[in-house]
């Protein structure tokens, strides 16, 4: 495999070089030094920035972008061998590595790799890690997979000290990493077109905690069903947090303001360490941020400064972001939730905010998820009290798993839920304007594009 080394700076081709995670990485190797260029299928802010730093960028990919002086090319899980800048790759010989491959490599690095995981709140989590490192002034180089204010973007170039990144399960790309230290914030069954069932996922993340080596720690929920399972026998230091008192770190006195945003008291082995308040809402992320603060101790960072991290922290674009009001004076909120789980924790968070009703406009993301997952789909949903469905987002995927947003609206209905459905944003817009009033709460939600129906909606 080839070994990228910052040593030796090289020239890297990146296909696909616009992602969320490609530019991140492709940013931090031109601050290395090396030679980027890549190829995207359009122009944005992200390849924009790129170009700035000196990245040769092409907007169509063609084997013609695959010269002769390329060390290696980079690809995602979307790029097929039929692709012509993979096809020319392989006929020059020019060696190939996944994005995950890459990251991994570039990993060895720094003296400090740290790997946020879990199904749920790695973003949430890797955010909240990343505001407390810049109020220790430690230098972080962090990797995020959403936009975070603090940073202008998804990335952020650093010291060759401390790495922060998420590392995300889906294809078993984190097995290609190197931690030091590693959070396993939940095990649930997702991306269920990659895995076989939620036994298969907890077998990946057991892999990924094998990989930390002997001087490294693994911070993991005690909570979760699997946590036993996955921290056997492993022979690295491991720290547990938990929610219901199962874990070293825990958390009491924990009171919601009327923004849904919680405070609570931290304890250590049933020692208080501190009080914190969170201005990102929910109970979740008081189990987000116990993961955060069991890092920030682990990296010899004093209570005062993780809660200084803490205020400065309101949150990611698409986590209960606030959009704005409609003409009728309803709040709209949207949220990148997309399995159950997030679902129940983002309408529970919801319940908390004052309000009249709440309206939960929904976009399933992928027909494999929703299929899986319909009959906890329609649970999670009816905590709203008015659902209405979108049609599914299909992703990577083609409509040819029998499954479609009218067989969910039949499954909350059978729930006692209102829910309707709507093939058009047009006609969900259409449908809210005529329906929604003044002091209720609307929350677009989804990992796809539905996000566009609650700025359109604002006044």
């Amino acid at each position: 495999m080839y070994k990228i080394n910052f040593d030796k700076p090289s020239h890297v081709h990146f296909i696909g070089i616009g992602g969320i995670s490609m530019s991140g990485l492709a940013a931090i190797l031109l601050k290395e030094g090396f030679v980027v260029s890549g190829s995207d299928s359009h122009e944005s802010e992200l390849t924009d920035r790129l170009q700035a730093a000196g990245a040769r960028i092409a907007y169509q990919q063609a084997a013609d972008n695959i010269t002769d002086g390329i060390n290696v090319v980079v690809y995602t899980a979307a790029i097929h061998p039929s692709n012509p800048e993979y096809a020319a790759a392989v006929a020059k010989k020019i060696p190939l590595l996944t994005r995950a491959q890459l990251l991994g490599q570039m990993m060895k690095n720094y003296k400090i790799p740290i790997c946020v995981s879990g199904t749920h709140g790695k973003t949430t989590t890797t955010s909240m890690a990343a505001h407390i490192l810049m109020a220790a002034d430690m230098d972080p180089t962090i990797s995020v997979g959403g936009i975070l204010p603090l940073i202008k973007g998804n990335y952020r170039i650093g010291s060759n000290n401390t790495f922060l990144m998420e590392a995300c399960e889906y294809t078993n790309s984190f097995l290609s990493f190197f931690p030091k230290i590693s959070i396993i914030l939940d095990i649930d069954a997702d991306h269920l077109d990659f895995f076989k069932d939620l036994d298969d996922i907890r077998h990946s993340f057991r892999k990924f905690a094998e990989l930390l080596p002997d001087d490294g720690v693994l911070i993991i929920n005690a909570d979760d069903p699997a946590c036993k399972m996955i921290t056997k026998g492993l022979t690295c230091k491991i720290i547990t947090y938990s929610m219901s008192n199962k874990g070293e770190y825990t958390a009491d006195l924990v009171t919601y303001d009327k923004r849904g945003n919680a405070s609570f008291r931290a304890l250590y082995k049933g020692n208080p360490i501190g009080n914190f308040s969170l201005q990102v809402p929910g109970q979740h992320n008081v189990s987000n941020a116990l993961a955060a603060i069991a890092l920030a101790r682990e990296l010899g960072i004093d209570a005062a400064t993780i809660e200084n991290g803490f205020e400065s922290f309101h949150g990611t674009n698409r986590r209960f972001e606030y959009k704005g009001k409609m003409k009728c004076g309803a709040t709209v909120i949207d949220d990148y939730a997309h399995h159950p789980t997030e679902i129940k924790a983002t309408l529970h968070t919801a319940e908390r905010v004052p309000h009249e009703t709440i309206w939960c406009v929904f976009q399933p993301h992928t027909y494999t998820r929703t299929k899986a997952l319909l009959p906890q789909f329609a649970e999670a949903l009816s905590i709203a009290d008015h659902v209405v469905l979108a049609d599914i987002y299909a992703a990577r995927e083609l409509d040819i798993y029998g499954v479609s947003s009218r067989d969910l609206q039949a499954e909350i209905q059978k729930l006692g839920t209102d829910c309707d459905y709507f093939p058009s944003f047009e006609e969900i817009e259409d449908f809210l304007r005529a329906n929604v009033k003044d002091g209720d709460l609307v929350i677009t939600m989804g990992a796809g594009n539905i996000v566009q129906v609650g700025e359109d909606l604002i006044d």
